[in-house]
């Protein structure tokens, strides 16, 4: 069963560009985690101000396991004191309830 995780992050419209730019490198860094199933940053275009960072997982243990790896700690590190762009953030969970290739 594959788990969805969503990162929710509210961003102000002029810092959108910003966190696109911070996220285009760490598209790669999921490849290769166990359980990982994808990775996707939206952005909204509807006048909204809140970006979601989509993650799937094969279970609830891999994601938890990336969680608590190093690599996490890494990739959500700020680096050089760079601030974050989002002024909050929240993970919603989900799982997949019904899918067009079933």
């Amino acid at each position: 069963m594959t788990v969805i995780k969503i990162n929710a992050i509210d961003v102000p419209l002029e810092a959108g560009d910003t966190l696109a730019e911070r996220f285009a490198p760490r598209v790669r860094s999921m490849e290769g985690i166990p359980g990982s199933e994808g990775f996707e940053l939206f952005r909204p275009e509807d006048g909204r101000t809140t970006w979601l960072v989509v993650t799937r997982w094969s279970d609830e243990e891999s994601f938890d396991a990336w969680r608590n790896s190093q690599a996490f700690r890494e990739s959500h590190t700020r680096a050089n004191g760079v601030k974050p762009v989002g002024t909050k953030s929240e993970i919603w969970n989900y799982s997949v309830a019904v899918r067009s290739d079933q």
